[in-house]
């Protein structure tokens, strides 16, 4: 099968790699091109734009950072939806608005292109090992026509119906329930801290006994070892997840107020220049908001 993969950032080029590996003619664009390199060695080729790559594929992939660059890519200028042939499908990985999602549903079905909601749950690391967690949602006929493609890149495909919101919400919550976990270990960790128990010892008792599910487990290690590099997710992004979660419960009337305290803990995070450190980080404001040496 033809394949455009657009958005090769530390997600991206493992999944793109895990489409070449399944014997697929993947075509793969970034908006940084030296990204694409170790791509083209594997044997995908390089498109010079992103609606070159969609440009004859039957399926494209995008794993993009935010909304902005999914509705310029695939809406405005990349031209993605414009070069898609009809009954060809798009498959969307970022994690994105409720609103971006429906918007992208009925751009897509007003063309008679497939519109496939797959987000995901993993580290880069996960990624590329093909064992992401995805959860899916669109179309029957989309959904199967695409099905094989998600198994090459998930150990699990979670199915969630026909309206792509559905997947949406489900990454959006997901995201927020990993966000609200760290700040959770983050003030825990400060109070034991605060007492003269480090931070090590409190979360080994905690990950051994009541936590002992992957989330904790990474985040909790990261804690522990005062460790927020390498990167696997960014403060900045799980900012902008958790702001997606609040503006999905304001447009539902929901309230959310660990959201909110989440919001602010990771807004005082950007302010201290920690933008660029994994979102366990969230670990350094607890400790400084308790006076205490990260």
């Amino acid at each position: 099968m033809r394949i455009g993969f657009i958005g090769l950032g530390s997600m991206g080029a493992g999944m793109a790699a895990n489409l070449i590996k399944g014997g697929h003619e993947v075509v793969v664009w970034n908006r940084s091109a030296d990204a694409a390199k170790p791509l083209a060695e594997q044997g995908a080729s390089v498109a010079a734009t992103p609606a070159e790559a969609a440009k004859g594929a039957e399926v494209v992939h995008n794993m993009l950072a935010n909304d902005a660059a999914v509705r310029d890519v695939i809406l405005g200028s990349g031209g993605v939806l414009e070069a898609l042939a009809r009954g060809a499908v798009h498959v969307n990985h970022a994690t994105i608005s409720v609103a971006l999602a429906q918007e992208l549903a009925d751009s897509h079905e007003a063309r008679g292109v497939g519109f496939v909601s797959a987000p995901v749950f993993g580290r880069p690391a996960v990624a590329a090992a093909g064992e992401l967690n995805m959860v899916a949602s669109g179309k029957p006929e989309a959904i199967a026509k695409v099905q094989p493609l998600l198994e090459l890149l998930a150990a699990k495909v979670w199915p969630m119906g026909d309206d792509p919101i559905r997947a949406a919400v489900v990454k959006i919550g997901g995201n927020f329930l990993i966000g609200a976990a760290i700040e959770s270990m983050a003030e825990a960790s400060a109070l034991t801290r605060s007492y003269g128990v480090e931070a090590k010892d409190f979360l080994d008792v905690m990950q051994g006994t009541l936590f002992s599910a992957p989330v904790y487990k990474i985040y909790g290690g990261m804690i522990a070892e005062n460790r927020y590099e390498p990167v696997g997710f960014k403060l900045s992004l799980g900012f902008k997840d958790v702001g997606l979660a609040r503006a999905a419960a304001e447009a539902r009337r929901v309230p959310m107020p660990v959201a909110s305290v989440l919001h602010d803990a990771l807004l005082e995070s950007l302010g201290r220049g920690d933008g660029d450190i994994d979102w366990a980080g969230l670990a350094r404001v607890a400790a400084a908001r308790a006076n205490l040496k990260d």
